[in-house]
């Protein structure tokens, strides 16, 4: 039962991070239409700062489940908490210095997606 409800959890987090990718995606494939290649680049850059760092949390944060294991759950959820904010100093470190990018869409992207994170409660309901 307890793989299940981790089951369960792990694949309502990798539907978070999936429309995440789509919406971040999206802006940054208007970015690249609309104002051309640097933005373009320069929104994905954003996109992947912002989902790729959810996604670890959630193969982390979801690896244990239980009553008997609540010492793993918790010790997983802080794990994951914590590659998950080194991981985006490292991507935000390694865009600035090996990219030229341009500040507006790479923080418009990144921002947006942090925004449909905190909206998921809205969109998604337990059952």
């Amino acid at each position: 039962m307890s793989k299940i409800l981790a089951r369960r959890g792990r694949w309502s987090a990798y539907r978070l991070v999936l429309m995440q990718a789509a919406i971040a995606g999206g802006t940054s494939f208007l970015f690249f239409v609309v104002w051309g290649v640097q933005f373009g680049w320069s929104a994905f850059a954003g996109a992947v700062i912002a989902v790729l760092p959810n996604f670890v949390f959630a193969t982390l944060a979801f690896s244990h489940s239980g009553a008997s294991s609540a010492g793993k759950v918790l010790k997983a959820f802080y794990w994951g908490e914590a590659v998950k904010l080194l991981l985006t100093i490292v991507l935000f470190s390694l865009v600035f210095i090996y990219m030229e990018v341009a500040f507006m869409p790479l923080f418009v992207c990144y921002s947006l997606a942090l925004i449909v994170h905190w909206a998921a409660p809205l969109y998604f309901k337990q059952s």
